[in-house]
């Protein structure tokens, strides 16, 4: 039988579910601000390398996008493991997997917030 509830799932704590619901919100808000401000601002509908370099100068623009990398690594990887759940994994299983997702979505926000640095360095080289 499906389980059509909206509350947290058996393993999984009322504070991870809030960060899905809540990270989900967010990443549909700041991706209206990106497809506003890539695809109906731009010319053309997009943007070039030369348009994202300066568009990064702004600061608020490597703010919100860190947020977005934040809210969409956390959001997919806490999905992935509600998934999991559903598969009743045995609970060492399921303490091994939160570490390797931890693990890779810290290395993933780390990689993000480094690419991100990268393509202001190149505006201030520039």
């Amino acid at each position: 039988m499906l389980d059509a509830s909206s509350g947290p799932k058996s393993g999984e704590g009322v504070w991870l579910w809030l960060t899905k619901i809540i990270t989900g919100f967010f990443i549909i808000f700041i991706l209206i601000i990106h497809f506003v401000v890539n695809h109906l601002v731009a010319p053309g509908g997009l943007l070039t390398w030369a348009d994202v370099v300066k568009y990064y100068q702004n600061p608020i623009i490597p703010i919100m996008e860190i947020g977005f990398l934040a809210f969409v690594v956390s959001h997919s990887l806490i999905g992935l493991r509600s998934i999991i759940l559903d598969l009743k994994p045995p609970r060492s299983l399921l303490k091994g997997i939160d570490w390797l997702f931890s693990a890779v979505g810290v290395v993933a926000v780390i990689y993000g917030i480094w690419l991100i640095f990268a393509i202001i360095a190149q505006a201030n080289a520039a």
